[in-house]
């Protein structure tokens, strides 16, 4: 019998349609076009400004544009992990509401937060359900409305983030393909660097925490591109070599769009050229746990199966890691 791996065998994906660009923020916090396109790469993002509308609302129009591209019976999915550092609201599961909203009945589902890691730990989960043989269909979904703890007076933070949804469906392979290897790793101490200090248990929102903004998020800047850049090539790296793969082997880098002086350092350890990197930053900013998936929206077209495939992401905790998968279809 062969080994079976898990593949992904479609994609959807979501993003607002109010565009914040970087002219608009030049009238809101003292920055410039100049400055933030040669820093990050971002000239604009996307937020999802109607009220009562949160992660659920993108990750459940994500998941919808993947099952109408797959004309997929909702109740034949099995399982449905939302990756979101912003979820609706505590302790009721995102994963699980939107599971029900999309008709996928007979499905069990739950939440995964890793910051920006959480799609990628999330695809090392879902292949794991199928590599198991319990489950057929499992629905992944990276979602964040990052506008719901931005500062828009902080220009550290408010220049980088954007909202949006991607969505992949891992099914069962007995091809060779989909996901081969990976290596995650994380790191306690770097918490203190990208975090947000109130709202959990370690101190409850009290009028204080709101007057202090202590519910919006915080960055060392400087600390976290230094690990990011160091971290997400390392791993890169190193998933090529324990895979004997070289620059010429790997077809796409699919790295978490944080900034593009990152990107462009993890694919120049890789020896990749930059036509071989997915790149749309410059679109919609730092999505957190929807970068990944909306990359590969964005480049479906000029996906081939077969191809090899590194996925790469750095994010707060400190977590990241890399995974190497091999592409299972043609668009």
């Amino acid at each position: 019998m062969n080994t079976i791996t898990a593949a992904i065998t479609a994609i959807g994906s979501y993003v607002p349609d109010y565009v914040l660009s970087n002219k608009v923020l030049e009238t809101m916090v003292d920055t410039n076009d100049e400055w933030i396109t040669t820093r990050t790469g971002i000239k604009e993002r996307r937020l999802l400004k109607e009220d009562g509308k949160g992660t659920s609302y993108m990750a459940i129009k994500a998941a919808q544009n993947l099952l109408e591209k797959k004309q997929l019976d909702p109740k034949d999915i099995d399982m449905v992990i939302v990756a979101t550092a912003t979820p609706d609201m505590p302790v009721a599961s995102t994963a699980v509401f939107t599971a029900s909203e999309i008709g996928a009945t007979n499905a069990f589902a739950y939440d995964l937060q890793a910051a920006c890691s959480s799609f990628l730990y999330g695809m090392s989960t879902a292949a794991s359900y199928i590599q198991s043989g319990r489950y057929k269909k499992v629905l992944l979904i990276g979602a964040d409305k990052m506008s719901s703890i931005i500062d828009y007076e902080d220009r550290a933070t408010c220049i980088i983030f954007g909202d949006g949804a991607g969505a992949v469906l891992f099914e069962p392979n007995e091809d060779g393909l989909g996901l081969q290897d990976e290596y995650l790793r994380s790191d306690g101490y770097g918490r203190q660097f990208l975090k947000i200090d109130a709202g959990g248990s370690i101190l409850p929102p009290n009028e204080d925490t709101v007057k202090n903004k202590q519910h919006y998020v915080f960055q060392d800047g400087k600390t976290v591109f230094k690990f990011a850049v160091s971290n997400m090539a390392d791993v890169s790296e190193k998933i090529m070599t324990r895979n004997n793969l070289s620059h010429e082997d790997v077809a796409w880098l699919v790295p978490h769009q944080a900034n593009k002086r990152i990107i462009a350092a993890t694919a120049n350890r890789m020896g990749l050229d930059e036509n071989k990197v997915m790149l749309n930053i410059h679109k919609y900013g730092n999505t957190t746990s929807a970068t990944l998936p909306l990359c590969l929206s964005d480049y479906e077209s000029k996906l081939k199966k077969g191809d090899n495939i590194i996925f790469a992401a750095f994010g707060g905790g400190f977590t990241w890691g890399s995974i190497y998968l091999k592409w299972a279809y043609n668009s």
